[in-house]
């Protein structure tokens, strides 16, 4: 299968590492040198500058602009295309549908793990498509179908700019072994450690289980796990998802 990637910033550079052995891939942008650069950097796909009226008459279409280049991009675009791979953070099927003709469109959030093969990646959209996306996108990972846009919203939060806040959690990790008096490089590794050890135990373990098994009575664990309570780190990572939906719903509506 061949697949049209319009745009080419950071999340489609991921996936397009992620997909590239297995499937024909070609890059339209508008920047000539980042196209350049990605050429050089993967040297099996082709690249194009995007200029006005490109056809996409059955092409396979993933989508991976900014969600405000929406309304530009659509007077770019001809003919219908096959299928519609949107990626584009709170906009909705109904909006994409006016926007870009298809014949099937889907909403996928992957996250950055695509890089590795390693993303979690949310699906939903039109039924018939439902196969072939799960098929593209567990060649990156992971996958999830849910029913409904909200769910994919609120997944959204939690696993599309979930990185980002385990990215806070690792380094304030990190932080605290040098405060408490290791060096940077080993604090690094001891984070790296414990990121890798836990998919593991998350995958056989609620963390409820995992927490309970590790916090013996008295002990350091239980000592540590006050001061988190304490500070509400909690109550913040809840709001934080919550934020980050609000954020991808109010996306959508512009």
């Amino acid at each position: 299968m061949k697949l049209t990637f319009i745009g080419n910033g950071n999340m489609a550079k991921s996936l397009i590492k992620g997909l590239v052995k297995d499937f024909e891939i070609e890059v339209y942008g508008r920047n000539t040198q980042s196209l350049n650069q990605l050429a050089k950097d993967i040297p099996s796909i082709t690249t194009s500058v995007l200029e006005n009226m490109l056809d996409i008459t059955n092409k396979n279409i993933i989508l991976c602009v900014k969600p405000n280049s929406l309304d530009d991009l659509q007077n770019k675009l001809t003919g219908c295309a096959n299928n519609l791979y949107s990626v584009l953070a709170g906009v909705k099927l109904e909006t994409l549908k006016e926007k870009i003709s298809a014949k099937y469109y889907i909403r996928t959030m992957p996250n950055l793990g695509a890089t590795y093969l390693k993303s979690m990646t949310t699906v939903t959209g039109d039924l018939e498509l439902k196969d072939n996306a799960l098929k593209i996108f567990n060649n990156i990972g992971s996958t999830l179908w849910v029913k409904t846009q909200k769910e994919l919203d609120i997944a959204t939060a939690v696993a599309g700019s979930g990185p980002a806040f385990l990215a806070l959690i690792a380094e304030s990790l990190a932080d605290g072994g040098v405060n408490a008096g290791l060096t940077r490089a080993d604090a690094n590794i001891l984070v790296q450690g414990l990121f890798s050890g836990f998919v593991p135990l998350l995958e056989n373990e609620t963390p409820a289980n995992i927490k309970d098994k590790v916090m013996s009575p008295g002990g350091t664990t239980a000592a540590g796990y006050a001061i988190l309570e304490q500070n509400g780190v909690r109550t913040a990572m809840i709001q934080t998802i919550q934020k980050a939906y609000e954020k991808a719903v109010e996306l959508g509506k512009k």
